[in-house]
């Protein structure tokens, strides 16, 4: 099994903001404050800010609903990690690939980084449960736009990843699991779990490649959502 995992991860300083003392400056001819923000060269009308969610308290029908809610954010949270290394991955590899041309040199770079994040971590990996991996599946896509399948497929060759799908498929995982959180509840409980979890600094807000509102997805399933059994 960690070979489904530790494969893709191959494609798998912050900067400080900082702002001056906010000065005003009334205008002239029109009543309006302008705001000069410390480096930047232009005066504004105000600072754009970032979205922020107001979250509804958490209902269940069922103390068993409950526990499945807690089972699937443990989950989640716990291999939503990886996800975000594979989609860092992918952007790192994609870059150097972009700039090596010998396609012998490609695919000895490609082998070395493959061997570095299976010694950094597939320890890691091999523990997960069968659940645990199939999220992780799901969060590739959602972080990548494409399956584990396909990444494999792309970097590798067809036959591989045909193989790589058949022993997931012994653990009852599919690669070639997709991220709909649009029409699969599921896959909205997830969603809705790592902006909660990214509120409140829990896990770092990575943004999803996919096309999706999550007000919208709110609207959709607040009255008809239930935690699905494990």
């Amino acid at each position: 099994m960690k070979y489904v995992f530790v494969f893709f991860l191959i494609i798998g300083g912050s900067i400080p903001l900082c702002f001056s003392q906010v000065e005003e400056q009334e205008l002239d001819s029109i009543s309006e404050r302008m705001i000069i923000v410390a480096g930047d060269s232009l005066i504004q009308s105000s600072i754009a800010l970032e979205e922020a969610y107001v979250f509804g308290k958490l209902k269940f029908s069922s103390y068993d609903d409950k526990l499945r809610y807690y089972i699937l954010r443990r989950k989640t949270e716990k291999v939503y990690p990886y996800a975000k290394l594979a989609a860092e991955r992918l952007v790192e590899l994609n870059d150097s690939l972009a700039s090596i041309k010998n396609k012998r040199k490609r695919n000895k770079y490609t082998k070395k980084v493959q061997k570095y994040i299976e010694e950094e971590f597939s320890e890691e990996l091999k523990k997960l449960t069968r659940t645990e991996g199939q999220i992780l599946v799901k969060l590739i896509y959602r972080q990548t736009g494409s399956t584990a399948f396909d990444l494999v497929k792309d970097l590798r060759n067809g036959w591989r990843a045909f193989w790589y799908n058949t022993t997931a498929k012994l653990f009852k995982i599919s690669i070639k699991e997709e991220f709909h959180p649009d029409q699969i509840e599921e896959d909205y409980l997830i969603e809705d779990i790592l902006q909660r979890a990214f509120s409140k600094g829990k896990l770092e807000r990575q943004a999803t490649v996919l096309d999706y509102n999550y007000d919208q997805l709110y609207n959709k399933w607040k009255k008809t959502t239930k935690v699905p059994k494990d």
